[in-house]
Formats: C-alpha cells, sequence, structure tokens
C-alpha cells in the first residue's frame, strides 16, 4: 500500500503563511513522489497508511507524532525587510515508517502566544524570542488495519504536548479509532520553545572555560567511574556543564545558548553509541579510560550551530584498548564491511602504514585484517592480500622486472620457487600483467603468467 500523509487544512492553519492565503491541502504521496491539492474540511487529517500498529513491549506510546516549526523574526537583512512567519510540519512515526506533510495554510485552528501568555496574532511582526504554537483539530487516518482500536499518540520532542478537550495538555493522549481507522475525535497538538530566529544577527556561538572565562575551542573534564568501572552519562554531562559556557551576542548582550542536561545526556549517548559502548536504560555503562564528547549549542536566537568537542577522562575506568600492530600496505587496498562488502570510495595507498588487528579475520574464504582506530575496532577490513602478500610457485623461470622493458636486476627467478607477491595486478604500457614482489618500495614486478 503507498505511504500517505495527508494535511487536510484549515486546522494547520498558520503554520505556513504569513499573508492571507486560501485554506488548502497538500497530499505527499511517499511512493512516488506526486503532489496533489485537495478541498478543505474541518480538521487536520494525517493520513499514515494502512499497515497494523504493533507495539513494542516496553514502549510508552504506539505512534510518535513530531512537529518541526521554525519561526522567523520580522527583520531587516541588506537593506530587504523579511516578514516574520512560522513554517513547519507534522511527521507521524510507527512500525518504522514515517509520514510527513506540510502545514501551509492561514486560516485555521491555531493560536500562537508569546513566552509571556500574549497571543499573537499578526506574524509578520514576530520579534525574536520564544512562542507556544497550538494546532487543535488534528486528526490521523491509520486505516482499516487499526480499526476500532485504542493507541497511545507521544512525541520525542520534549516540547509536544497532546490534548483530547484543548485544555488540558499532557505526553500523552489515548485516542480511539473508528470502523476506517481515523481518530473518533480530533485532538489539539500544542509546541512550546518554539523560537523566532533574528536572521539578521550574524553572530556565532562561542564556548569559554568557566573557571577562568577564556575562550575554548576544544575542553576536557575529569570524573571518577565507581566499582568496575561503572560510570552514569549525567554524571558525564554535569561535569561538563560544570566547566564549560557557550554565549552569543545579541544586541550588545552576551546571552547564554549551552545545552541544557538533557541535551547534553544525548550527546554523551551519542559518543557512546559511536563508540559501540552500550548504555543501559538506567543510563549506566563501563567507562573507559578516556572517550569524546562532541558538545552541540544551537542558537535560540538566530539557529546557527556550534560544536565544542570535549575528552572525558575516567579514573578508575578500563583499558579498551585492543591489542593491534602497525602494518605497511604494499598494494592500493579498499575497505571492506564484515559481509566483505565495499565501504565507500576511500582506499589505502601502497607503501604507507594501517593499524590493525593482531590476527586476520577469514571472511567467505579470505583473510582480512580489521583497521583499529583510537584504539578500537573500526568494523572496516582490509585484504590481508594486500599487507601480508600471497605465496605462489613459479611454473616457468623469471625475471624481474622495473617497467615493461627494463629489468630490475640480473637476478632470474627459477622454476619451483615460492615467491610471495602482492595484491593484485598491475597491468603495464605493453598490456601485459605483473605481480609486485619484495616486501619494500623497490619497482620489482613478475610476469603473472609465470605463476
Amino acid at each position: 500500500m503507498k505511504k500517505n500523509l495527508r494535511i487536510v487544512s484549515v486546522a494547520a492553519a498558520a503554520l505556513l503563511a504569513v499573508a492571507p492565503v486560501a485554506a488548502s491541502a497538500v497530499s505527499v504521496n511517499a511512493a512516488d513522489n506526486t503532489v496533489a491539492t485537495t478541498t478543505n474540511t474541518a480538521n487536520t487529517v494525517i493520513n499514515a497508511g494502512g499497515t497494523a500498529i504493533n507495539t513494542p513491549a516496553d514502549a510508552k506510546y504506539d505512534v510518535d507524532v513530531t512537529p518541526n516549526l521554525t519561526a522567523t523574526a520580522a527583520s531587516t537583512v541588506n537593506g530587504q525587510t523579511i516578514n516574520g512567519s512560522i513554517t513547519g510540519n507534522i511527521t507521524a512515526s510507527y512500525n518504522g515508517q514515517s509520514y510527513t506533510g506540510t502545514l501551509d495554510t492561514k486560516n485555521g485552528n491555531v493560536s500562537v502566544t508569546d513566552s509571556k501568555g500574549n497571543a499573537v496574532t499578526d506574524f509578520a511582526k514576530l520579534t525574536n524570542g520564544s512562542y507556544t504554537v497550538t494546532v487543535s483539530g488534528v486528526s490521523f487516518n491509520f486505516g482499516t488495519a487499526n480499526a476500532n482500536k485504542t493507541i497511545t499518540l507521544g512525541s520525542k520532542n520534549s516540547n509536544v504536548k497532546f490534548s483530547n478537550d484543548g485544555n488540558s495538555f499532557t505526553n500523552t493522549v489515548n485516542v480511539e479509532l473508528g470502523q476506517d481507522g481515523t481518530l473518533k475525535k480530533p485532538i489539539s497538538v500544542q509546541v512550546s520553545n518554539v523560537n523566532a530566529l533574528d536572521l539578521s544577527n550574524t553572530n556565532g556561538i562561542n564556548f569559554y572555560n568557566v573557571s577562568n572565562g577564556s575562550q575554548v575551542h576544544e575542553g576536557s573534564v575529569n570524573v571518577t567511574a565507581g566499582v568496575n568501572g561503572r560510570l552514569n552519562v549525567s554524571t558525564v554531562a554535569s561535569e561538563i556543564l560544570k566547566n564549560f559556557a557557550a554565549y552569543q551576542v545579541s544586541n550588545g548582550n552576551a546571552v547564554s545558548q549551552m545545552p541544557d542536561q538533557k541535551a547534553v545526556v544525548a550527546d554523551v549517548n551519542a559518543a557512546l553509541k559511536a563508540a559501540n559502548i552500550s548504555v543501559d536504560d538506567a543510563g549506566w555503562f563501563t567507562a573507559p579510560t578516556s572517550f569524546s564528547v562532541n558538545v552541540k549549542a544551537t542558537s535560540s536566537i538566530n539557529g546557527v550551530d556550534a560544536t565544542l568537542p570535549v575528552t572525558v577522562n575516567v579514573a578508575n575506568g578500563k583499558d579498551t584498548t585492543v591489542p593491534s600492530q602497525s602494518k605497511t600496505i604494499m598494494h592500493n587496498a579498499y575497505y571492506y564491511d564484515k559481509d566483505a562488502k565495499r565501504v565507500g570510495t576511500d582506499k589505502l595507498t601502497r607503501y604507507n602504514s594501517v593499524t590493525v588487528a593482531m590476527n586476520t579475520t577469514t571472511i567467505n574464504g579470505k583473510a582480512y585484517y580489521e583497521v583499529v582506530e583510537n584504539g578500537k575496532l573500526s568494523g572496516k577490513f582490509i585484504n590481508a592480500d594486500n599487507i601480508d602478500g600471497t605465496k605462489r610457485t613459479l611454473k616457468h623461470n623469471a625475471y624481474v622486472y622495473k617497467t615493461s622493458k627494463k629489468r630490475a636486476n640480473k637476478v632470474t627467478l627459477k622454476k619451483g620457487t615460492e615467491v610471495t607477491t602482492y595484491g593484485g595486478t598491475y597491468t603495464f604500457k605493453n598490456g601485459k600483467q605483473y605481480y609486485k614482489i619484495g616486501n619494500n618500495t623497490d619497482k620489482t614486478y613478475v610476469k603473472a603468467s609465470n605463476f
């Protein structure tokens, strides 16, 4: 079945347009990318296909509903006046699929309030600041496969809340579906902390050391792990927040842009995941002696990003460095994954060194070395033939060549001699193929036909 998401206007209302436009709807067909306009109705309906919703046993809700809103403050950039606006879309995700519709009309059931709770009626005059956007009359069509079910809606964005009555908003909401899989009663979706960005502000974010106020481009913190090297991500995040700050200049004032505890915890989790370090549901993990976290700050003023690499030094951490060795690449080598499928287009060039595991790994009958990066196995493999070579027995006497016309030396390799060749063959100008021999950088090649 095609995966459709349909926003059938009015409730979406003012989330995109600044000037009044006719209420309309956009149907996004994820199967063939066609776009069509439909007649508006009283509700915003997201048509999320017809597959049955299967909820994991430990899930807090069945369907993730995540609005993605961007607000722009009225400003003047390079002499051009930019009206304020609020744009965005809503994404409904379940069973590993996402369905997105753009909210693109002005007149509808949308209310916007500023940080003081005052109603905003003219988006063209939005000022830089934080707003709360509420869309009422939102419905979902999950198809007949989910007819008559009661499901729970929630959001991975903690700023999103839901309401069945438009008054009381909670993190999740239970809804009943009718015979066609559509909500029996539309709901309201509220998004807080929607920052109106000031595009006239071109200042970036700078990070500072809290102890001395100096600007930094990288940093480090020290933490202590507990028994068996156990450490909690919250401890790491707290230490980072204690030592560093992020500021951006706006109207002559330094405005803090340092992410909060929850955001830094997410950064720590991302770093540990990238390092293949597992974290339990309570945030505990077995810490290495050190690891790096990229702390990302996003401006609430103009939307720019900045990243501070922080090295976390762990006292009582476990040394997770894998044994490794340095090897010389004797033939240009590509990277492969654990199934011997090529990874990207990068390659290691001959005569350069590479750090690899102590022993080879056999994949599909061939020997590979796994590359070690930053003391850890990388999951990237190199054909061992490009490093250690392959022993071959000569079927004929053979000369050693430097080029297709010149011999490298006066040596004649005798029939029956075992010779180590490296990697695949090279095709010389004469059209014949040669193997590189000799564990060195000398131009020493033997015709492949001699083996």
